[in-house]
């Protein structure tokens, strides 16, 4: 009896070695080396953080909708930052990204540090480029924001851009390429769509309308299709780059924007 179960249990571990490499096979690849774990285990530690410090007034982004309130309740108003105004705090936020990604696009030949093209970095380059143009064009600000907190979100989403440039595949193929161009498509028209939403909505209520909850498109269905859309669009630069780092680049932002959604509702 103690051979047959040691036949079975070493059939068993055999089966299992042989399987563990072919099942490896078909996922994304990881930055290697210790310090591709770090920069991995860092990612995953945003994924797990980023939720619970959103809804949290204390260690909540203070930006947009929630640069004044946070900073009356925190009591850390400006007397303890150089404040500026939200559109140009909001333009410090998305522009060096896309510098980064346009600097990949279009200088990678002749610059040596910088990484290879890739269309994931093109993507990037899209997705800050509307941003940047809805910053300048679209959104109606009010109120101030804090330099510090416009200068590290845009050093992050910067640094963002850079990791997934470089560790994205350089020749995805076309199916990768075709799910992720659609995946993006999606997103950057369906968050383009919904800011407008938001945007008329501001422009009636300085007209003196009473502030209502924003209607049409998804918002009667969902907290914040704004934010649905724009992880659709980051969804879409994960498949394209399939490279796992990328995909925990959009975990992070999914936990990121979620317990932002919940605060907006709070708000």
């Amino acid at each position: 009896a103690q051979a047959h179960h040691n036949s079975v249990f070493n059939r068993s571990r055999e089966y299992l070695t042989a399987m563990i490499p072919s099942v490896t096979t078909y996922l994304p690849p990881v930055a290697s080396g210790y310090a591709g774990a770090a920069l991995t285990a860092l990612q995953a530690s945003g994924v797990l953080l980023n939720y619970a410090n959103e809804i949290k007034k204390e260690t909540r982004m203070p930006y947009s909708k929630f640069a004044s309130t946070d900073a009356k309740t925190s009591g850390k108003a400006q007397t303890q930052t150089t404040m500026i105004p939200s559109r140009v705090g909001m333009f410090i936020i998305y522009a060096p990204a896309l510098c980064v990604a346009g600097a990949v696009c279009a200088l990678t030949q002749s610059v040596g540090f910088l990484p290879a093209y890739t269309p994931a970095a093109a993507f990037c380059g899209l997705h800050f480029a509307k941003r940047v143009l809805e910053v300048l064009f679209l959104h109606r600000y009010s109120g101030s924001v804090g330099l510090s907190t416009s200068s590290i979100i845009g050093l992050f989403y910067a640094l963002n851009t850079l990791l997934i440039s470089s560790v994205a595949q350089v020749d995805p193929s076309q199916f990768s390429y075709m799910v992720g161009g659609l995946l993006l498509s999606i997103g950057l028209f369906g968050n383009f769509y919904h800011h407008k939403i938001l945007a008329d909505l501001r422009k009636e209520k300085r007209n003196g309308k009473k502030y209502v909850p924003p209607r049409g498109g998804l918002f009667d269905y969902v907290a914040a299709p704004h934010y649905l859309f724009e992880l659709v669009g980051w969804l879409g630069v994960a498949v394209v780059a399939n490279h796992l780092n990328a995909y925990l680049a959009f975990a992070g932002m999914t936990s990121y924007l979620v317990g932002r959604s919940v605060a907006q509702n709070e708000w």
